[in-house]
């Protein structure tokens, strides 16, 4: 989707850290633009932050593990803009911690937001952007803890999930002109890991401790990437029609090792050729065929604060 101008895209979790980045972005390229998050006063942020540079956004206080809430903003901005081309399901909570320590309601918590609520986003939002039949573009944020796991079991298994689920629907959806990527980002200028603090009450205790008080503050000191310059390689790789959009080198070396890893588990044997005749569809996929493979992007302009 090179010609990104005039068209309307959702942001979950929009009204903050990334996807406040994404929305910024978006909004710059001349898209028409909507976020949703849980906060108001996130929201309200948000629409002061955009006013400030001379830029439009429309916010929607929506929950995403709710469907029917998201089933519902997707038709009401369909009725206001008349059309929806671009989803972004960047709305996600930061739980980390080792795996024996979660609760089962933190098991809850991190799906129903970070996997179902992609899943909510794609079955609320698709029908609509299938509906005028001009093709679209649909980006999963993950994380690079999706591609390198950490201490933090519960949540790389969400990411993990959010790579699997992205590569399938960009398989399905390619025929339809309408392009899929999954966004995995590394250190970013955001929230997600504060935002544990606003736990809803339906999830119960968690087994987890919740960052310090002064976490948020000491993140600022970090030499992570901004929020707006992630959003920008969202926007990047939305018009190259990128599968995967990374934004850290750092971390290009590790996956590689770790694939190799994965290589060096196979059997060495020879390929039963027979069983590979039978099962064509699980030994290769498109996706990876050279032909739709696309040239490493550079790094985006550096964004104007004007």
């Amino acid at each position: 989707m090179e010609n990104v101008e005039g068209k309307v895209a959702v942001v979950t979790g929009g009204s903050s850290g990334i996807g406040r980045g994404i929305a910024l972005a978006f909004a710059r390229a001349g898209m028409t633009v909507v976020v949703t998050g849980r906060r108001q006063d996130h929201l309200d942020e948000t629409v002061s932050e955009f006013a400030a540079r001379g830029l439009e956004v429309t916010p929607l206080r929506v929950d995403v593990t709710d469907l029917q809430a998201m089933t519902d903003a997707a038709a009401d901005v369909e009725r206001r803009f008349g059309r929806i081309d671009v989803l972004v399901n960047n709305a996600g909570i930061g739980l980390t911690g080792p795996v024996a320590e979660a609760t089962p309601s933190d098991w809850d918590w991190v799906i129903d937001v970070n996997v179902r609520g992609v899943g909510n986003g794609i079955q609320a939002f698709l029908p609509r952007i299938r509906a005028h039949g001009e093709g679209g573009h649909i980006v999963n944020t993950s994380s690079m803890a999706g591609l390198m796991p950490i201490v933090a079991g519960l949540y790389s298994m969400t990411k993990a999930a959010v790579i699997g689920l992205s590569e399938a629907l960009h398989i399905e959806l390619a025929p339809e002109g309408i392009g899929v990527s999954v966004y995995c980002p590394g250190p970013v200028h955001s929230n997600i890991a504060s935002a544990v603090k606003n736990r809803p009450t339906q999830y119960g205790e968690s087994g987890y401790t919740p960052p310090p008080d002064g976490f948020a503050e000491w993140s600022k000191t970090q030499p992570y990437m901004s929020a707006e310059e992630a959003g920008e390689r969202v926007l990047q790789g939305v018009r190259r029609g990128d599968l995967f959009i990374l934004t850290h080198p750092e971390f290009k070396a590790g996956v590689i090792d770790r694939h190799r890893t994965i290589e060096d588990a196979f059997p060495d044997e020879p390929v039963d050729e027979v069983r590979a005749a039978a099962i064509p569809f699980l030994t290769a996929s498109p996706v990876y065929a050279p032909e739709n493979r696309l040239p490493a992007p550079t790094a985006p302009s550096p964004v104007s604060r004007g």
